[in-house]
């Protein structure tokens, strides 16, 4: 007789229960997921973006269109996902091989290399300089736009690169070095440029006693030959991972700039070592280190003395940038609610459906349209500026009054998109963690918010010829809004008696003034909420306190496609 199973045996015994099985017990099934939104990649942001589109025509580049599209439809996928593993396996230095030998090298995850092999192909760095051409600019301005909204810390290396190009056009010795910055390929390799068809440059600028003071800058610069050697340090010392850098050093005759290599011709590194990586708030996937100069070989860029003439154009270009990096922050953090909003369902609605969240959403959208289209509007004047004085005019006092405002609003806008979707907007498998670590950053580059404030000053005072086309600009859409003229008669007057006390004031209303002028030279739909909101005063402090009884519809159907 076989013997029998420990379960028959026990429910043989007479004092023992039956145990239950499997089919008598509730289900522990937990995991159920709903009411919860799609994955919100891939996604086309070229064409779910209907702003941007517009200010490209707009703005002259619709030549370009084909190729913003390509990247719209590629920076919505594999770049928008890159971009997490970029910024999850940050940069690491190795100051040293294996054999003690000193070798000052960073090293990237593949997915930061992918990210700069696909910007510098599509020309997010240096379009216009090998593609010359009416628009060019605009054009690089969109693509960068795209570029960052799924990757912000590659952003860095392409503008460096991308705005160094026009300085070093200037040296005839230095030509090889800009054609190879504006040229569409990417060589991470860490070897002469005669060896790579392209290549990128960084920036070393700001030293620990000067920050944005940099005629109190240490480091100096010793003729020898026709080049200079370079002794001292920088506290900032951008993207180090470069081919050359943009250094500023004290010459005999005063404040120069100068190229610095990181390999010299024959192949050895040049004299500098880098001492640490930054451990930074954000911009995670950018290495940015510390370095000191022992020796650096490096040629110099400009006259002696006017380092900082020699590099005001690669700043406005730069300045440009974050704004342009600051608007996709915007873009990125409002499709991210928008979507959500769509798709999650709370009190038996849509979110999207509350009146008060449409409020918050609309707010947001058209804080990022009046960043967006005033960054383009900014582009066709650098664009334009070679050959039209007044463009180029203001190209300069609008790039300084627009990277203090748009800039500053970046943190508080990512935040109030993170609210929309409430805890799942504060994890980092969202993207927005990252973007409001991000945030703050270009407010802070290329001069904090001070400097830009008081550049507008300055200019204004001592620049012939900018107050005039700061005025050419806001009356081009005077009769429009009523709201708008009353705002633009009091700006008028406080542009002419407003002391560096009140300069953030004056600024603050400057960029509103042009962000309106765009709007509604262009007749958007969105201009006379913004005017009304922004400019009239009818709305409070916080994101989300539009008027009650604003139509949101047409605010909100231009931000997100149905």
């Amino acid at each position: 007789m076989p013997a029998a199973g420990a379960a028959e045996l026990r429910e043989n015994r007479p004092d023992a229960q039956r145990e239950p099985v499997m089919d008598d017990l509730p289900s522990f099934e937990t995991h159920r997921v709903d009411n919860q939104p799609p994955p919100f990649e891939p996604r086309d942001l070229w064409a779910d973006d209907l702003a941007l589109r517009e200010a490209v025509a707009r703005e002259g580049a619709s030549a370009f269109a084909s190729r913003l599209a390509a990247y719209g439809a590629l920076a919505g996928d594999e770049l928008y996902r890159l971009g997490f593993d970029a910024n999850r396996d940050r940069p690491r230095l190795r100051t040293h091989d294996r054999h003690g030998r000193r070798i000052d090298t960073v090293e990237f995850h593949p997915a930061y290399h992918r990210l700069m092999e696909a910007a510098k192909a599509h020309g997010v760095a240096g379009l216009p300089w090998h593609e010359p051409g009416p628009g060019a600019h605009v054009a690089r301005a969109a693509l960068s736009y795209l570029h960052h909204q799924a990757e912000a810390g590659t952003s860095c290396p392409l503008t460096m690169t991308h705005a160094a190009v026009p300085v070093l056009q200037r040296e005839p010795r230095l030509a090889h070095w800009a054609a190879k910055a504006a040229a569409p390929h990417y060589d991470p390799r860490d070897i002469p440029i005669a060896d790579k068809a392209g290549i990128t440059l960084g920036m070393g600028m700001t030293e620990k006693q000067g920050g944005s003071d940099v005629r109190a800058n240490t480091t100096t610069a010793t003729p020898r030959g026709d080049a200079y050697a370079l002794v001292g340090h920088k506290w900032f010392f951008s993207a180090p991972m470069c081919d050359g850098f943009l250094v500023l050093a004290q010459a005999p005759a005063g404040l120069s700039c100068f190229l610095m290599p990181r390999r010299l011709d024959d192949g050895d590194r040049n004299a500098f070592r880098l001492m640490r990586l930054k451990d930074k708030l954000g911009d995670g996937s950018n290495a940015s280190s510390e370095v000191e100069f022992t020796g650096a070989h490096a040629w110099r860029v400009g006259e002696e003395g006017r380092g900082v003439a020699t590099i005001i154009e690669m700043v406005m270009l730069t300045r440009l940038d974050c704004m342009l990096g600051s608007a996709a922050e915007m873009r990125m953090a409002l499709a991210q609610a928008l979507h959500h909003a769509h798709h999650r369902r709370a009190f038996g609605k849509p979110l999207v459906a509350h009146a008060l969240m449409r409020n918050v959403l609309a707010d947001l959208a058209l804080e990022a349209e009046a960043a967006l289209v005033f960054a383009l509007r900014v582009a066709r004047a650098v664009d334009a500026a070679p050959h039209d004085a007044g463009e180029a005019a203001f190209a300069r006092i609008a790039t300084a009054a627009g990277k203090y405002w748009i800039c500053k609003r970046a943190p508080a806008f990512v935040n109030e998109a993170q609210e929309c979707l409430g805890g799942a907007g504060y994890v980092e498998e969202s993207i927005l963690p990252r973007l409001y670590r991000q945030a703050p950053l270009n407010s802070i580059w290329e001069g904090s918010g001070n400097i830009q404030c008081l550049d507008v000053l300055r200019a204004l005072a001592r620049e012939p010829g900018v107050l005039g086309v700061v005025d050419r600009e806001l009356a081009s859409a005077a009769g429009t809004d009523a709201a708008y003229d009353a705002f633009v008669d009091r700006l008028r007057a406080a542009l002419a008696a407003t002391g560096e006390a009140g300069a953030r004031r004056l600024v603050e209303r400057l960029a509103l003034a042009l962000q309106a002028a765009v709007l509604l030279r262009a007749g958007s739909p969105v201009a006379p909420l913004f005017v009304r909101s922004r400019l009239a005063g009818e709305h409070g402090l916080a994101f989300g306190t539009l008027p009650e009884d604003a139509d949101v519809e047409p605010v909100l159907a231009r931000a997100w496609p149905a």
